[in-house]
């Protein structure tokens, strides 16, 4: 019985010194810290980090959501690594994990145990380093995953209300990875194999780390830098700050990116170029780790929300070249297409298949944006030159490829798999890629099949789709293409579902709040979604987070790019004046938007909205 339980433990990486024992090591390479539960599964960060750690011969454990308000025994219990600490707050950003826009406390937390709330503290990667530092004050810590990466320089932090530093200066870590962090994470672990210190990490890509001003540090020669507004610049002025995030952005999802440097004090903060995209081979290597694709056994009988999520999903790629004004995915997975081969996405489906609990149905085949799969310039050359923060707006690039045809093919033969009875796609859609027009007529008529085989076979009852505005002005500031584009998809939607004999629904998310929507606007938004008979359900007030265009708006009133005002909802009545909107249709709020309409002058919309 006991080396059953070895042998079952052992599957996952070690979690416990009892663990750890049981592998017959006396000492850690690596010990990770994460803030959420520890699941093994590639959708989770902290697990992806562990297996590639592990293939690269380390000895490595993780310590998932440990006690930071006891006597902080979680923090010791692994003792001292060889070579580093790694912290993760997790797959998710703490802050929008804990609190709703209105900055009000969840009461759950659906990367944890039994979903609930309370383990992990806010911004866990500063909490957990600054216990790692005083623990062991000469062990290095090297920090990533989204909160961090999104905080590599100064930011606007909503819920304190105020400009923060790099993450760097607030943890005192000292080496930040950011975005997707595999690649920089191989190049670390192959330099301090050679004996290379931890401290002269400089020239790594998708790194970043602090220096004194006047500090030499390696580099490398064909690095153009790009200087920023320093920390104090950014707080005399919020004009700077703004200027700032037009290079920070842009750096971001350039082929041939700069090095970013930023003042502080009398420190200098570094943010090297990315890597190149991660090719097909890196991204099935990635995915064909060893991963149980379970929790650990140490939740046996705990329901984990996450897990339950993405248990019976697919990620097929990486990347968003949308560049929406709100959205953070680009600042951290890039803008460029990462594609796993259809061997690597059919051997994971076969593994799904092979599970005590699967009944045929695959919940999701997607990735950030689900129909971007195998999407890229037609020519690189052109693509290294661009400086586009978005392929798609204000209109679809001439140089991009939008040829459905791969999806159509990978969907197919997953549902030829055996085992599977039907696949969905329950990531988001970019309806306006699956409707562009080119000068290509295969790619046209690839895209229409692809339309009528999503919606016959891949939909759920229900395919959600996020307009986000009905005004085009707001729907310009979010980098959204204009609402026309909606009315074309309901037609082919009701369409389809007409000659299939099928009754299923069209879902549309909008955001509330958004800079550059005004009262007027929203009023807009309820009359033409009234006129289409929506009843919104999917809504969302604007949350602002690091690393963000609108966000940059948000806290400094104006564009980063032209360094123009632009008047934004902040106060608490203001938002909540603007969220009613959406819910035109409940009685409670029917009042308050009739005396909104007469304040605003519309009194003819009255009519329109309640008639």
């Amino acid at each position: 019985m006991a080396n059953k339980e070895t042998t079952r433990y052992n599957t996952w990486l070690p979690t416990s010194a009892k663990e750890v024992k049981e592998r017959g090591w006396d000492e850690l390479d690596v010990i990770l810290f994460s803030g959420d539960a520890y699941v093994d599964h590639p959708s989770f960060g902290a697990s992806v980090i562990g297996r590639i750690i592990e293939h690269e011969g380390l000895k490595v454990a993780i310590v998932p959501q440990p006690n930071w308000r006891d006597d902080l025994r979680d923090f010791k219990k692994l003792g001292q690594p060889r070579l580093f600490f790694g912290v993760t707050a997790g797959n998710m950003d703490s802050m929008v994990n804990h609190y709703t826009a209105n900055r009000r406390l969840r009461h759950d937390d659906a990367y944890t145990p039994g979903g609930k709330h309370g383990f992990r503290p806010d911004k866990p990667t500063v909490v957990y380093t600054q216990i790692l530092k005083k623990l062991y004050p000469e062990t290095p810590i090297l920090v990533g995953g989204i909160e961090a990466s999104l905080r590599r320089l100064t930011h606007y932090d909503y819920w304190e209300d105020q400009l923060k530093p790099s993450i760097l200066l607030d943890s005192g870590a000292d080496l930040l990875v950011y975005g997707m962090g595999e690649k920089p994470l191989k190049e670390i672990i192959r330099l301090m194999k050679r004996g290379v210190p931890f401290y002269s990490l400089t020239n790594i890509p998708q790194t970043s780390f602090i220096v004194n001003q006047d500090e030499k540090y390696a580099t490398k020669k064909q690095w153009q830098s790009q200087d920023l507004f320093s920390h104090e610049d950014c707080l005399a002025d919020k004009k700077k700050f703004a200027s700032n995030f037009r290079y920070i952005e842009m750096e971001s999802n350039a082929m041939m990116a700069k090095k970013l440097t930023q003042n502080y004090k009398d420190q200098q903060i570094v943010v090297n170029p990315p890597y190149p995209v991660m090719n097909e081979k890196e991204m099935d290597e990635i995915y064909d780790l060893p991963y149980t694709r379970l929790p650990h056994p140490r939740y046996k009988n705990k329901h984990i929300p996450s897990f339950e999520m993405i248990k019976f999903s697919v990620n097929m790629h990486r990347g968003c070249f949308g560049g929406c004004s709100f959205c953070t995915i680009s600042a951290h997975q890039g803008k460029f297409i990462a594609n796993r081969s259809e061997k690597s996405i059919l051997r994971e489906v076969e593994q799904i298949t092979k599970m005590p609990d699967f009944k045929g149905y695959l919940s999701d085949l997607g990735g950030p944006s689900a129909n971007m799969y195998q999407m890229k310039g037609i020519f690189e050359s052109i693509c290294k030159t661009c400086r586009r923060p978005s392929c798609i707006h204000p209109d679809v690039c001439p140089n991009l490829n939008t040829n459905h045809q791969p999806m159509l093919d990978i969907y197919k033969k997953v549902d030829k798999v055996p085992g599977v009875k039907k696949s969905f796609v329950g990531s988001g859609v970019r309806y306006d890629l699956m409707l562009h027009k080119t000068k290509d007529e295969e790619a046209n008529k690839s895209n229409k099949a692809y339309a009528v085989e999503l919606i016959k076979n891949h939909v759920s009852g229900r395919l959600k789709v996020a307009p986000e505005h009905t005004s085009d002005e707001v729907l310009e500031m979010m980098r959204k293409p204009s609402f026309k584009l909606f009315y074309e998809l309901k037609k082919v939607f009701d369409e389809i579902n007409k000659k299939e004999g099928m009754n299923q629904q069209l879902i549309p998310y909008f955001i509330s709040s958004h800079p550059g929507s005004h009262g007027s606007d929203m009023a807009d938004l309820a009359i033409k979604t009234k006129e289409l008979d929506f009843k919104l359900e999917q809504v969302q007030d604007f949350t602002p987070t690091p690393m963000t265009v609108a966000t940059v708006i948000y806290y400094s009133g104006y564009h980063p790019y032209t360094l123009k005002k632009v008047y934004t909802a902040k106060s608490k009545k203001e938002k909540l004046s603007q969220r009613k909107f959406l819910f035109w249709y409940k009685k409670e709020y029917r009042d308050a938007i009739k005396q909104e309409l007469i304040k605003m002058g519309k009194k003819d919309l009255l009519t329109k909205l309640f008639r």
